[in-house]
């Protein structure tokens, strides 16, 4: 149950895949009664090419199971969905790209294999204690190793791994190999680093520069734009949801347990123990704790007040009596102090509930599973709620692809099972350092233009912006006249209510103007001149250079065949990134997905015998 789930440290993933094998065997098997809804077997197609089902799911298991090895943290049902993702774009990745093996004609020779199997081991093999002699990788350990009969065995993997990597190594040399880049266009590039400008800027946006008050929108404007611009209103996919939340606040008897906790582990430092080896055992601030608790240097007002204010006030080297704030009781050590910096390091014991009071927080979350987790009926949620004496309350619509948000607490998971479930769905207990809580699916909307009256105001607002657009052009050309007249830039903007500011200098590379067509104005226009009116996405602008500073020939020179590398290694590079992007806009991708991966309640439906149903989205 939940307790001794949590207990034991189990990761939410191993009973989200448990539960989906267990559907997946039965559906697959012909058990459930069902066609299935794994009876295509795949899990879409690339290029007309069929992705198996079992070839995906396999991959993603193995990543995901990759994914908890590095990271001692639970993987949530969020973390999964990007590992999903992440998976589904490399098997496009690798599909494509063998595509273009086959019409380039790139293949690897059992020559080139047994080369580099032998004469280059792969990472994770080179800090094997196996492999090492007086601490240094031995290629001849190595190499004896892949004679031998366990050695064999890995051969068959390491043939896959590297044919791969030299196909791919060997198309992108193909794609890279004229690149080449002319002293001009070295130039260019250097031009682009070096010259520096220093510019003079007013901008006139619409919506700030024009009052609403200035302009009358009809209501057959709105509807002629509300015709005309549909996708702009187009809602994407929401669900509804309702919940239950069981509070796991602390409360006076935690804090009193933390405060002892903290004294305990002061006085075992004060009697010997080394404070890095505690802090890494025994801290909450997991950032430091690493370190040994070492905060590095920081400055007055950086921390929370508490924190703050005995940072600046203890002895050096002494360690704190037990400082509470709003993260936990910090135990600190200031190691040195000059004028508003200070370094050191702490253990922070955060308070949170233990003993008794975790004990009845933990029957209380497990009669919320019991009761109403994971399950297909939609009244198990006022079940659990009377049995708990819980309101059911409702959340904001969630938008795909964002979190559920509960007043100022945002919570995990729940966004994203939320467009895995149907209709009525319960979703498992989901934890927050708050509450546990238990969601369920009311309804789903999907992707659609609304009526009209419903988006009355946003097609209002838009109309309005574009009759504003007009109105600042007339304005932008007046700026012009009083400039023109004799009016500084700055005098003109103040006359008429417009920013001014001067920025730089600058560089091409590291512009702070808003958009391309200023950047061009800026390096484009001699020292002392001013542009006209530039009409930009982002509104209507006016610039002036005050200062320009040209490039070094002579620098250039000097430091050209430097930089000639340099710019090759960065052109090559942004070539294989543009091939890659080109050959994923290019694929025809039909992602089946959807179905693959149930829920815990739908996997248990389809168990049962139930007719199956992909989720409603």
């Amino acid at each position: 149950m939940m307790q001794a789930f949590r207990n034991s440290a189990k990761p939410l993933i191993y009973i989200v895949t448990a539960s989906f094998f267990l559907w997946l065997v039965l559906d697959l098997s012909g058990l459930t009664g069902g066609s299935g809804l794994l009876s295509q077997t795949r899990a879409g197609k690339v290029n007309g090419e069929t992705i198996e089902a079992r070839t995906y799911i396999s991959l993603v298991q193995q990543a995901i199971e990759e994914q908890q090895r590095q990271s001692p943290a639970r993987l949530g049902l969020e973390d999964i969905e990007r590992i999903r993702d992440d998976v589904w774009e490399q098997v496009i990745q690798n599909t494509v790209l063998r595509r273009e093996y086959t019409r380039r004609g790139i293949t690897v020779s059992p020559e080139e294999l047994a080369e580099i199997i032998r004469n280059v081991p792969p990472g994770q093999l080179q800090d094997r204690p196996e492999f090492q002699t007086d601490g240094q990788f031995d290629l001849g350990k190595y190499q004896r190793w892949l004679t031998s009969s366990v050695g064999i065995q890995f051969v068959p993997l390491l043939e896959l791994q590297y044919r791969d990597e030299i196909m791919r190594s060997k198309l992108l040399r193909v794609v890279t190999a004229d690149v080449y880049l002319s002293d001009p266009a070295l130039w260019e590039r250097y031009r682009d680093q070096s010259e520096m400008v220093k510019v003079g800027l007013v901008a006139i946006l619409p919506r700030r520069a024009i009052p609403d008050s200035a302009v009358a929108v009809s209501d057959a404007e709105v509807e002629a734009y509300y015709k005309a611009h549909p996708d702009e209103f187009k809602r994407t996919p929401a669900a509804y949801l309702s919940f239950v939340a069981l509070p796991r606040l602390a409360d006076a008897s935690d804090s009193a347990a933390a405060l002892a906790r903290a004294r305990t582990i002061r006085q075992e430092i004060l009697d010997g123990a080394p404070f890095a080896e505690v802090a890494q055992r025994e801290s909450s601030d997991s950032v430091s704790a690493a370190n040994g608790g070492d905060l590095g240097q920081f400055s007055r007002g950086s921390m929370v007040p508490a924190f703050d204010e005995a940072a600046f006030r203890l002895p050096l080297n002494t360690l704190s009596e037990p400082i509470l704030s709003e993260f936990g009781y910090h135990l600190i050590e200031i190691t040195s102090r000059k004028a508003d910096t200070a370094s050191g390091r702490h253990i922070l014991i955060r308070v949170e509930p233990t003993g008794v009071h975790r004990d009845r927080l933990d029957a209380e979350a497990d009669s919320l599973e019991a009761l109403g987790a994971e399950r297909m009926d939609p009244a198990a949620l006022d079940t659990v709620a009377r049995a708990l004496n819980l309101p059911v309350a409702r959340t904001t619509p969630v938008q795909k692809g964002s979190r559920v948000q509960l007043g100022l607490q945002v919570i995990p998971d729940a966004g994203t099972w939320a467009f895995q479930a149907k209709p009525g769905e319960i979703s498992p207990v989901i934890e927050t350092p708050f509450a546990y809580y238990l969601f369920r699916l009311d309804s789903a909307q999907t992707e659609q233009v609304p009526a009209l009256g419903e988006v009355r105001l946003a097609v209002t607002i838009a109309v309005r912006d574009e009759k504003k657009v007009a109105l600042a052009r007339k304005l932008g050309e007046d700026y012009l006249k009083r400039v023109g007249e004799g009016s500084t830039m700055e005098q003109a903007a103040n006359a008429l209510g417009l920013p001014y500011r001067e920025l730089g200098p600058f560089n091409r590379i590291q512009s702070p103007v808003p958009n391309a067509v200023l950047t061009g104005a800026a390096f484009g226009l001699p020292a002392g001149r001013m542009s006209g009116l530039l009409d930009t996405d982002d509104g209507m602008y006016v610039v002036k250079v005050l200062e320009k500073t040209p490039a070094d020939t002579a620098a250039f020179q000097n430091d050209l065949d430097e930089f000639r590398g340099q710019m090759i290694r960065l052109a090559r590079q942004e070539r294989v990134r543009s091939y890659l992007d080109a050959l994923r806009k290019a694929a025809v991708v039909v992602d089946q997905r959807a179905s693959l991966f149930p829920t815990s309640a739908q996997a248990e439906e389809a168990a049962a015998g139930l007719p199956a149903q992909p989720p409603a989205y």
